[in-house]
């Protein structure tokens, strides 16, 4: 390589208009469509009859989760325009800085936390993965070129065999 990281591949890039996106896409739609049946239905009626402690978390959390989807695919659906060429990478860059893919932590050490509904729980343990997951992309596929470049003294193979593993879930 004569100069910094100019013949190193974005494999997050290519990860990103790849079955692997179109699975986390559909991943993630499908979890905003499952809250949202949850929380209009079954999570309705369980939350009727929480302790007092819980019922004000339930509301808490619930408007965290629908946050945290709804930032989520926001950025889904902005990575599915450019990937099918309905935006520019600029324009996509512009919009994508109103979404928030961090921040949404949950404190499940909170009071009244196990006395969620299950359901309720495990759609917020999904959503927090799912953030990770997304986010993790995000940070790999539009991160400034000069962080991407590979020093001339790091071995290349070494650093995208770690950009693999980043983009594509690995260890």
């Amino acid at each position: 390589m004569s100069e910094l990281g100019l013949n190193t591949i974005s494999f997050a890039g290519h990860a990103a208009s790849s079955a692997q996106f179109r699975a986390l896409y559909s991943e993630g739609m499908s979890l905003v469509e499952e809250t949202a049946g949850y929380l209009d239905g079954q999570g309705r009626a369980a939350s009727k009859v929480l302790p007092r402690m819980a019922s004000v978390l339930y509301a808490a959390e619930s408007m965290r989760l629908t946050t945290r989807l709804m930032q989520m695919a926001s950025w889904l659906l902005l990575q599915r325009a450019v990937n099918n060429g309905e935006m520019s990478r600029d324009q996509v860059l512009a919009e994508k800085n109103k979404v928030r893919l961090d921040g949404f932590n949950v404190d499940r050490s909170a009071p009244g936390w196990n006395d969620l509904p299950e359901a309720f729980r495990d759609l917020v343990e999904r959503s927090l993965r799912l953030q990770n997951r997304v986010a993790l992309l995000d940070r790999e596929i539009y991160r400034p070129t000069e962080t991407a470049m590979v020093p001339d003294n790091q071995n290349s193979v070494k650093a995208q065999l770690t950009l693999l593993q980043t983009a594509f879930g690995g260890n």
